[in-house]
């Protein structure tokens, strides 16, 4: 068993500010758990094209609130209590509200390295 906290994983390489939020990669491949943790904030007013090429991820809202887009068009509500899966490597538009941050604990498999960044450019989707 071990402990690790927001604040020991912020002194680290695996606390990554990802262009419009910051990540806090509570679990990595290190851990050797076959799965990636990480406590995420979506910048207020934020939106980001995101495509996970070679990880599934699923997200549960924990504070704040925003929405998800497809790339059929279909937008949904995220609140606290809302988990959205991207279980077909799903490009898609994470958005945060304009008023507050979207947190978010995220989940991947397989586990990311843990230093992992996003590249935001317009009209193209950031992918790892």
């Amino acid at each position: 068993m071990f402990i690790r906290t927001l604040k020991d994983v912020a002194a680290t390489a695996n606390f990554v500010d990802w262009g419009n939020g910051t990540s806090h990669r509570l679990l990595t491949r290190d851990d050797q758990m076959g799965f990636t943790m990480c406590h995420t904030v979506v910048t207020r007013g934020s939106e980001s094209l995101l495509e996970y090429k070679n990880h599934l991820e699923a997200c549960y809202c924990i504070g704040g609130e925003g929405e998800v887009e497809n790339m059929a068009g279909e937008c949904f509500r995220i609140v606290p209590g809302t988990i959205y899966v991207l279980n077909e490597h799903d490009r898609h538009y994470l958005r945060a509200s304009v008023d507050q941050d979207l947190i978010l604990v995220s989940v991947f498999n397989p586990p990311l390295t843990g230093t992992e960044t996003h590249r935001l450019t317009v009209g193209d989707s950031s992918a790892y």
